[in-house]
């Protein structure tokens, strides 16, 4: 059986205010995404949430796997001190991912998530023409790791809106864009422009 469908089969199992309020954000994130989104209450405000962090400033990953305790306890001794806890996480130089392997076939709709941060500008002054990219994109690894790489605006999607000028005039561009396959395969996305 796949991870989705046995997760996915406990939570229809459980009634809609119950599940909202069982899970961390990130958990429900990870299950309505995987389910394409399906119209409820809990799905609408993990989709609200997953846009909000995309939306500037600072752009987070929509998906923080590593919030979402898949294993149970995820390794957190409950008799340590919070403040030795955040110490350990902030110093650690392990990156974040999920408690679980999620490496599997089944979980290859986190790895579909891309996240493009697309910042462009370019302009005409007496020196010449001025061009910045500082586009980057962000992606999930086998372990629902995340991380980001320098880009070129000229990379990001047909469907976005980025269109780079060949000659040099007057042009800035500055979107969030994340797109995602659920685990049927459908394709989604949101741009948002700032």
């Amino acid at each position: 059986m796949k991870p989705f469908l046995l997760v996915a089969g406990l939570a229809a199992a459980l009634p809609s205010s119950a599940l909202a309020q069982s899970y961390p954000i990130d958990c429900a994130i990870l299950l309505c995404l995987a389910g394409g989104w399906p119209a409820s209450e809990p799905c609408a405000r993990a989709k609200a949430e997953f846009i909000r962090r995309i939306t500037p400033w600072p752009v987070e990953p929509p998906l923080q796997l590593w919030r979402c305790p898949m294993g149970g306890s995820a390794g957190v001794v409950p008799d340590t001190p919070l403040r030795e806890r955040l110490f350990k996480v902030a110093t650690s130089t392990e990156p974040e991912r999920a408690d679980i392997d999620v490496s599997g076939s089944g979980f290859d709709f986190i790895r579909d998530l891309k996240v493009w941060q697309i910042d462009y500008r370019q302009f005409e002054n007496r020196s010449g023409c001025k061009r910045t990219d500082d586009s980057r994109l962000g992606t999930y690894g086998p372990q629902g790791e995340f991380t980001w790489a320098t880009i070129s605006a000229r990379s990001a999607p047909a469907s976005s809106g980025v269109q780079v000028p060949r000659q040099c005039q007057s042009y800035r561009w500055r979107a969030v864009r994340v797109e995602w396959r659920d685990q049927a395969g459908t394709p989604g996305f949101e741009e948002v422009r700032y």
